[in-house]
């Protein structure tokens, strides 16, 4: 797995370019300068961006919006155009796109059309999925794609804990998904994509945390991750909270409440480095806003940039860089004040 971890860094770095570099530079500097000074200001375009393929998923997982059909948005699918009109003015300055935010991205029809056009702009590209949908043909399309990196979630080693919070789901689907996609990267000689399981550690499967990593190996996936669960109404505790420590966002106080960990400081990396934009093309500022409760701009209406750089936008940072607390999005935040998300 380290030999794995080398190449898709290396592959990461391969898509430098001399404008991106310098344009995340200018990013780099921009933050720490808004930090010393107490003041949001900010240069360049983004390094990353986050491009919802679809809200539609054919799970039901408790703490998710898209699972729990409780969007206040609309459904949809992202179109071709527009997203590819969004790229084709990101492309020299943007080096690593995620195609999730809510949904399953295999749901969309044209979704490896989308990552196809990135790919040949020489973005790093990334997605999650439930793997569902990887069968045999799909997996063979979805190397040729040129997808970067492929995310799995697998949140148990057995039906009973797997289905426990990924309701509705099927873990030999997982399993095989994983299988075809090991299978053509082989055929097709790729090293691409980089195929990690992710482990969203919940008290119901906290006991396979061992048992995931060895089935990865068993598998021949390139990486396990394991990933804390975010949840809604955790002041009270809930039955989801691990009982590991270092896999959960939260504590318990003296009172018997619970509260997140980290120090919400007045400052945050991703305003500045990186945004979602949904299926319909609103801009938010993370993957915290399921709902996009805070809108920032349109794509449809305008171009990113006049969006990016646009008043409504910089309000929103010189917000967060003098009161944090106040954001409704960030009280449920785990990312603190780390550099490079």
């Amino acid at each position: 797995m380290l030999g794995a971890k080398l190449s898709d860094s290396f592959n990461f770095f391969s898509k430098a370019t001399p404008v991106r570099v310098w344009n995340a530079a200018k990013v780099l500097s921009s933050f720490y300068w808004s930090r010393l000074t107490n003041h949001a200001s900010h240069a360049g375009m983004p390094i990353s961006i986050s491009f919802e393929p679809t809200t539609s998923c054919n799970l039901r997982c408790p703490e998710c919006p898209s699972g729990l059909r409780s969007f206040t948005r609309p459904t949809g699918m992202l179109e071709e155009d527009m997203f590819k009109k969004a790229i084709d003015e990101l492309s020299p300055h943007l080096w690593y796109l995620v195609f999730y935010f809510q949904g399953e991205p295999f749901l969309n029809p044209k979704f490896l059309d989308l990552v196809k056009y990135a790919s040949g702009k020489k973005i790093y590209t990334a997605t999650s999925t439930n793997a569902h949908y990887l069968n045999d043909e799909n997996a063979r399309k979805t190397v040729e794609s040129g997808l970067d990196r492929l995310i799995i979630s697998i949140d148990g080693t057995t039906q009973e804990t797997y289905e426990s919070y990924r309701v509705g789901g099927k873990l030999d689907k997982v399993i095989e998904g994983a299988k075809n996609i090991i299978y053509w990267k082989k055929k097709l000689k790729s090293s691409t994509p980089h195929v990690m399981f992710q482990f969203l550690v919940v008290k119901p499967n906290e006991h396979q945390v061992e048992e995931v990593q060895q089935l990865g190996k068993e598998l021949g996936v390139d990486e396990v991750v394991f990933k804390t669960a975010q949840i809604y109404d955790y002041e009270s505790g809930s039955d989801l909270i691990p009982e590991i420590d270092k896999y959960s966002r939260y504590k318990k106080n003296s009172d018997g409440t619970y509260s997140i960990k980290n120090d919400l400081v007045n400052n945050c990396w991703r305003m500045w480095h990186s945004c979602v934009i949904t299926w319909d093309g609103i801009v938010v500022p993370c993957c915290f806003d399921k709902d996009a409760s805070n809108k920032l701009g349109d794509i449809k209406e305008k171009n990113f940039r006049s969006v990016w750089e646009g008043k409504v936008y910089q309000n929103f940072r010189q917000t967060l860089m003098k009161s944090r607390s106040d954001i409704e999005i960030c009280k449920n935040c785990s990312e603190g004040t780390k550099v490079w998300a």
